[in-house]
């Protein structure tokens, strides 16, 4: 008998075949083998960076808070002023917060000193909120509890925020 030959009776030899189970498991191991080395290295990016995320564009929103009629004391023009007569609570260094369209709160400011215009009868107020997040169609402002003051994001971005008391 030859090499070529196969022995009676004798069954032909043919390589294994492998499992119809094989490739997709393969397939599915490598998939997901990348996608946590993609997680991982997000993850390993953003700790790099401090765990920081990038925060939207914002401003500093400037304006008057003006406070007329009784509640303000007599006294000089140019005099620093302040409220009284149930107004008490306004005067330099006064919570001014403010609000996003849907009522969040998203900044903190304060009032600055108060200027006496006794020509007109007020007492003017700078006001003086940073880091406001850009974005939104209008902003609620707040001085003290006085309750909330819309501005446009215009007149918020411009320093033409305008609030009158009295």
């Amino acid at each position: 008998m030859t090499m070529n030959e196969e022995a009676p009776g004798a069954k032909p030899v043919t390589a294994p075949r492998p499992k119809w189970w094989g490739r997709p498991l393969a397939a599915g191991l490598a998939g997901l083998a990348i996608g946590a080395g993609a997680v991982g290295s997000a993850w390993a990016i953003q700790a790099s960076q401090g765990g920081q995320t990038h925060k939207a564009a914002a401003f500093t929103l400037r304006g008057k808070m003006t406070l007329t009629g009784d509640h303000i004391p007599s006294g000089d023009a140019g005099e620093q002023c302040t409220g009284y007569k149930g107004y008490d609570d306004i005067s330099e260094g006064t919570a001014v917060t403010v609000y996003d369209t849907s009522g969040k709160l998203i900044a903190k400011g304060a009032l600055g000193a108060g200027n006496s215009d006794q020509v007109s009868g007020v007492c003017e107020f700078d006001v003086r909120v940073p880091n406001v997040p850009k974005g939104e169609k209008f902003y609620q402002v707040e001085v003290s509890h006085r309750g909330k003051i819309s501005a446009t994001a215009e007149e918020a971005e411009q320093g033409e925020f305008a609030g009158f008391l009295g």
